[in-house]
């Protein structure tokens, strides 16, 4: 048990260092506040849990199996990181350098965006219901309830990132004082709308 526990925490590591949407969408938030980055990290976590309850129950073999699913997921997880993407380029172009009062009466305001950003990003992305179906299942001890057994390390798996994620929101944090700067904070929202743009390109036109 504790050898497939590490294993499937190693893993869990490797999964969370590939970079993709969420790792940019996440580092983007965490430019504008911790508060702002760690719930865009919660909101992304919960669909990770979602689709892991969903793959325990075996719902997810549903999307795999049918063509059709699959590709309106596809192209709905495509608009969704397209329009992420032209939102960021909007902000990074009428970005005019808001005073630190103002600033955090903005972040109040967006907690709830921030943490549904997070969740719509990960719903939205059809192949991270194939790859919970296809990853949870591996790492089931022989002998165990299958469903008790896939909806605990669906669980754990959403903690570790949410720890994981925890040290991207914390590090940029700590880089703030220059990552505030108008100039540089325009530039990195400049390469995190473009980067969403060719991931939601390449997405709409994967067969």
């Amino acid at each position: 048990m504790l050898s497939t526990l590490l294993a499937f925490l190693g893993a869990c590591l490797l999964i969370a260092a590939s970079p993709g949407p969420s790792t940019v969408l996440i580092i983007k938030e965490s430019i504008r506040s911790r508060r702002s980055g760690f719930l865009t990290v919660l909101g992304n976590e919960t669909g990770v849990f979602v689709w892991g309850i969903l793959a325990a129950f075996g719902l997810t073999a549903l999307l795999a199996a049918s063509e059709a699913a699959y590709d309106v997921m596809r192209i709905v997880g495509a608009v969704v990181l397209v329009v992420f993407g032209v939102q960021t380029l909007w902000q990074a172009r009428h970005a005019k350098g808001t005073a630190d009062a103002g600033g955090e009466e903005a972040v109040e305001k967006s907690g709830w965006a921030s943490y549904r950003g997070g969740l719509l990003l990960n719903l939205a992305n059809p192949k991270a219901a194939i790859f919970a179906m296809s990853f949870l299942p591996q790492f089931v001890p022989e002998g165990a309830p299958h469903l008790p057994a896939m909806v605990g390390l669906a669980a754990l798996w959403a903690v570790f990132e949410v720890g994981y994620y925890g040290l991207y929101v914390w590090f940029v944090g700590r880089m703030k004082a220059v990552l505030s700067r108008a100039g540089v904070r325009r530039r990195l929202e400049q390469v995190s709308g473009g980067v969403l743009l060719l991931l939601g390109a390449r997405l709409a036109l994967e067969s």
